[in-house]
């Protein structure tokens, strides 16, 4: 199976593992009530999924319905007539991203970065830390809503990682790599605290959780960068383009 499909197959497939979870049409929605992002509330259509404007709009109402704004994230080569159809709709696309894969032989290592310890969260606190770390990383403010550590949890204790990256005791860095389907698993939720980028603890970080699950018998990483600047420190790991993802949603006005 091409690199691409495996990814969409381990987005589904997660997606449809999610305990709150819907199924719409030809749809499966990944909802997360404790984690109101956008980014952790995406529906995934089928393999060539043919939706209906009946299909579409009962999805836009379980969104609606649960407080999400309607959205998608798929490779649109696994569903060709998806796309077209969600345009008709008034949906927008948000953007095209790279989707970066790495396999054990391609992993490179980054420059150390003085003092910088990562390890995996055990404690609640630990766990609460990391997950603060991506909240304020990702333009949150205040306290998480409890979704980030839920995730980590969930990654640390299902076969992937979490990672928190400390210097001195202060934690600096977080991140984890999903629980995997048939050895892939998606590096995500990685974040810097913002007075302590630039300094190689992303890349750093990255390989560690990138590592660690070569080391748990996962047999490729993938990812999506958030930017080119981004997409060039991962590249700069080991990772490369396999395919892209399209993000669409539908604006709330």
């Amino acid at each position: 199976m091409p690199m691409d499909a495996d990814v969409q197959t381990h987005a589904r497939t997660l997606a449809l593992r999610s305990p709150d979870h819907l199924r719409v049409g030809p749809f499966t929605v990944r909802y997360n009530p404790n984690w109101s992002i956008k980014y952790a509330n995406y529906a995934i259509p089928d393999q060539d999924a043919e939706p209906t404007r009946a299909d579409l709009d009962a999805l836009v109402a379980a969104f609606r319905e649960h407080d999400r704004l309607p959205r998608l994230e798929f490779l649109p080569g696994s569903a060709p007539a998806v796309e077209p159809a969600l345009l008709a709709a008034g949906f927008t696309v948000e953007n095209r991203a790279p989707v970066m894969a790495c396999a054990p032989d391609a992993l490179l290592t980054p420059k150390p970065v003085a003092s910088l310890t990562i390890a995996e969260p055990a404690t609640d606190a630990e766990f609460d830390a990391a997950a603060l770390v991506q909240h304020h990383g990702y333009g949150g403010t205040g306290e998480p809503e409890g979704g980030e550590a839920e995730w980590l949890r969930t990654a640390a204790t299902g076969g992937g990682v979490a990672a928190l990256a400390t210097i001195d005791g202060v934690p600096v860095g977080a991140g984890g790599c999903s629980v995997p389907v048939d050895g892939l698993t998606e590096l995500a939720g990685l974040a810097v605290a913002g007075a302590y980028r630039r300094r190689g603890i992303g890349a750093a970080l990255s390989a560690h959780l990138t590592a660690t699950a070569f080391g748990r018998d996962c047999r490729v990483v993938w990812l999506e960068p958030g930017d080119a600047d981004v997409e060039r420190i991962y590249a700069g790991i080991g990772f490369r383009r396999v395919g892209e993802k399209l993000n669409i949603s539908l604006d709330p006005a």
